[in-house]
């Protein structure tokens, strides 16, 4: 299976007027934010299809950059590359950050030692 044939999966998918993500869920987060009291059946319906395609962007962008092509895997390291090399997904930096070894980051502890501040 190709990359192209993986990108016509993805946009029959996108297309299909099924939506994959549980809007229950969608409605559980939407209402975790303060600024909403209720959510129109129609609102909730375009936010759960624009977050399955926007997760389906991300896999894709991931995948096709990623090292697993070959063996048709997506791993979390090329999700964490795309995020941080990709200006578009960058805000999600601090969601899937770079995995780093411990003794790396006690060595980059160690070279940038952290001020405590005085109270």
């Amino acid at each position: 299976m190709s990359g192209d044939n993986v990108e016509d999966q993805v946009n029959h998918a996108s297309n299909s007027k099924g939506i994959s993500l549980p809007m229950t869920r969608v409605k559980l987060i939407m209402k975790s934010s303060p600024d909403v009291s209720s959510i129109n059946q129609e609102a909730l319906l375009l936010t759960t299809k624009a977050t399955e395609l926007f997760v389906q962007h991300l896999a894709l962008s991931s995948f096709n950059n990623g090292s697993g092509k070959d063996n048709k895997t997506l791993l979390y390291s090329d999700l964490a590359n795309t995020v941080e090399e990709t200006e578009t997904f960058q805000f999600l930096t601090d969601i899937l950050p770079k995995k780093i070894f411990a003794r790396d980051y006690l060595k980059l502890i160690e070279e940038n030692p952290i001020e405590e501040a005085d109270n």
